[in-house]
């Protein structure tokens, strides 16, 4: 998508950091911007800083792992804007500990805002941009975490590389149909996630006093992480360029290259020697199933 302006984008997440930012991009190019988002103070307040704009910004709360709210939102932006064009599934919590102490809840409720809600955001809009034919991109909010794993961050890890596969696979269903998608990998970014526990629901509560143990005792040191991340301002500007030249990966931190390359180098080092004869089968396998007109 070269053309923004005009255009309608929406934004989960959208009350603060990497979203907040990304809509405020979203405004500076012209487009029309819905900004969603589950706690309802917050998004007062980004609708409130938004407003005044030559463009129009539409707040509207919403609980990404709730479905029927998700079709709710999406018919009341659509009646007010028409069809959406850009889909930011950027909404996520963050939660920290060893994989020996973590819950159940916490398994419940990190892969259903983290994945679940990706997942709704999809299955929400896909089908609609398509029926309205006027292409489009979707933006799918991963991690640096969905590419390397840390120690503590095992849950989290585990969210992320679904979001990169899932967006991965959606690019090649999608790419027929003039619609982009790309996924945003960063690093440390000067935001709330590690408030995450601000919203999360009471009947998720994980009710372990060594769960909780761990999560403070790794939040310590992610807080202080946290003071060498980026600007949100710089993530979102990667995310506009991204749509404008249809990328599928948005990396901002270069830096985090090297630990990358040796996941990668890991992996290939671990594959056998291809047979010639086997891989010679498979390429007259495919040949014959690809060719129109054989069986």
């Amino acid at each position: 998508m070269k053309d923004l302006q005009g255009k309608t984008a929406f934004v989960t997440g959208g009350a603060g950091g990497i979203g907040f930012a990304m809509a405020r991009a979203f405004v500076n190019e012209g487009m029309n911007v819905v900004i969603a988002d589950v706690d309802a103070q917050a998004l007062a307040t980004a609708e409130a800083a938004l407003t005044g704009a030559n463009t129009q910004v539409m707040a509207v709360q919403l609980d990404v792992t709730d479905r029927a709210q998700y079709a709710q939102v999406a018919a009341a932006v659509e009646e007010r804007f028409g069809p959406v064009h850009v889909l930011c599934n950027n909404a996520g919590v963050y939660r920290g500990g060893g994989m020996d102490n973590v819950t159940y809840a916490d398994w419940d409720w990190i892969m259903g805002v983290n994945v679940g809600g990706v997942i709704n955001g999809v299955q929400t809009f896909v089908q609609r941009m398509e029926a309205h034919g006027q292409g489009g991109h979707i933006v799918n909010t991963a991690s640096m975490a969905g590419m390397v794993t840390s120690a503590g961050l095992g849950v989290y890890n585990t969210s992320k590389f679904a979001v990169v596969g899932l967006s991965e696979a959606l690019r090649t269903d999608l790419q027929a149909r003039n619609i982009g998608v790309s996924v945003l990998c960063p690093g440390m970014v000067r935001t709330r996630i590690l408030e995450s526990e601000r919203t999360r629901p009471a009947t998720l509560n994980p009710d372990s006093d060594q769960a909780e143990q761990a999560a403070q005792a790794h939040s310590v040191v992610m807080n202080m992480a946290m003071q060498t991340g980026i600007d949100p301002a710089e993530v979102a500007q990667r995310v506009v360029e991204a749509i404008r030249n249809n990328q599928l990966y948005i990396f901002p931190h270069p830096e985090m290259r090297d630990a990358t390359a040796a996941r990668f180098a890991a992996i290939m080092d671990s594959f056998d020697e291809p047979d010639p004869e086997r891989v010679a089968a498979q390429e007259r396998f495919m040949a014959g199933l690809l060719t129109p007109g054989k069986d």
